[in-house]
């Protein structure tokens, strides 16, 4: 049952990027769909042809706008889906991500009360493919300071809400990035123009895994100098050790499982 937003609540849009992703879209849409509080829930179709457009189909009547067209890639589609989105708020869940609970929208809806708050973030579990009870990493963010990004720190983006106005003013994904976008992006809002985040607590987001930066070694190598690319493009200076940092981090969230 989907609770009345109040008037001091405000809405969200969800977008989510898919191109053959038949496989995991019903547990996605289906977990934006059974949330507390209602969003609108965008869906940016790249042109599948795997049978994600029948799970659309199936979910229509959840969803508020779906596109189905050629892009030019995952972040192409999320600025689609930015730009169509209508709410005070805008998420972003990826096609093989669900939400972890009923409540989160209505966390996340409960954040943005403080009209200063700009960004929010919140933790991840990384889950096994097949068998989505299973935790392979725990991301626990931990809350932000101005000078996190600068020991290797970034907050899980499919766990970032931001407002729709910020897109608006500070644009979106930077397609030049490639698979280092979203860093490039929460690096620009959160470090560059110093954008008050709030943490929620919890795990908020499942994700499986599997990833396009770091499956491998020469994606890790690749992934380390588009990071370092992202802090050029903003006129900013890691510090000797940052980029060394942000893939070390990953081995505490192997530990917590």
């Amino acid at each position: 049952m989907h609770l009345q937003m109040s008037k001091n609540l405000p809405s969200i849009s969800i977008i989510t990027a898919v191109r053959n992703g038949a496989e995991t879209l019903h547990d996605c849409i289906a977990s934006v769909s059974c949330q507390t509080v209602r969003a609108e829930h965008v869906i940016i179709d790249g042109g599948s042809t795997d049978g994600a457009l029948d799970v659309i189909e199936e979910y229509r009547r959840d969803l508020a706008t779906v596109v189905s067209e050629p892009d030019r890639g995952v972040y192409d589609a999320m600025n689609k889906g930015i730009r169509l989105a209508s709410a005070d708020v805008v998420g972003i869940l990826n096609a093989d991500d669900f939400y972890s609970h009923p409540e989160v929208l209505e966390r996340v809806a409960q954040a943005f009360i403080d009209s200063r708050v700009a960004c929010c973030y919140a933790d991840l579990n990384y889950v096994d493919r097949l068998y989505t009870s299973r935790v392979i990493r725990a991301w626990r963010s931990g809350r932000y300071d101005t000078r996190s990004f600068y020991w290797g720190w970034m907050p899980p983006h499919p766990t970032f809400f931001v407002r729709k106005e910020v897109y608006e003013r500070l644009g979106g994904f930077n397609l030049a990035m490639g698979s280092t976008a979203d860093y490039e992006l929460m690096l620009r809002f959160l470090v560059k123009h110093g954008l008050p985040a709030v943490y929620i607590p919890e795990v908020i987001v499942n994700m499986r895994c599997g990833g396009m930066s770091n499956a491998t070694i020469k994606g890790r190598i690749k992934a380390n100098r588009m990071d370092r690319k992202a802090w050029k493009v903003n006129g900013l200076k890691p510090y000797p050790w940052t980029l060394f940092m942000k893939p070390m981090r990953k081995i505490g969230q192997y530990l917590r499982t």
